[in-house]
């Protein structure tokens, strides 16, 4: 696995209003958007620098800047969510970006459509929810 770049200074994550693609960042006119996976199940986050994946993520590695608080996270603005939304679409599961989508019924992988995305501050359910 290739290591992950560090967000460049002066860039800074931005909530996307949904669960599945939580944050992005405009970085030198490129998107970097970071998905929510079904932890422990998958890795945490997967990073993709517009659409194409750069790596998994368990932790939040040091090179980067501690992603914010959710409460005082600038929002993107409507025709930037969409456009995010747009880029990553069909990215939801979990390896969608290999060709190889998560279809196990033991994550949340399954629900993770363009649609379920595109609803706003929609959070995966548990695996135990879905059940």
């Amino acid at each position: 696995m290739i290591p992950l770049p560090a967000l460049p200074p002066g860039a800074a994550w931005c909530g996307t209003g949904t669960g599945v693609f939580s944050y992005a960042a405009r970085v030198e006119g490129h998107w970097w958007v970071l998905r929510l996976n079904d932890f422990p199940e998958h890795p945490l986050y997967t990073l993709f620098i517009d659409a194409q994946v750069i790596g998994d993520v368990v932790d939040d590695p040091a090179v980067w800047q501690q992603l914010p608080n959710s409460a005082t996270l600038p929002v993107l603005s409507a025709p930037e969510r969409t456009e995010v939304l747009r880029l990553m679409a069909g990215l939801g599961p979990y390896g969608a970006e290999a060709g190889a989508p998560c279809t196990g019924d033991w994550c949340t992988c399954s629900i993770l459509t363009d649609e379920y995305a595109a609803r706003p501050n929609t959070p995966p359910a548990t695996s135990a929810e879905q059940r």
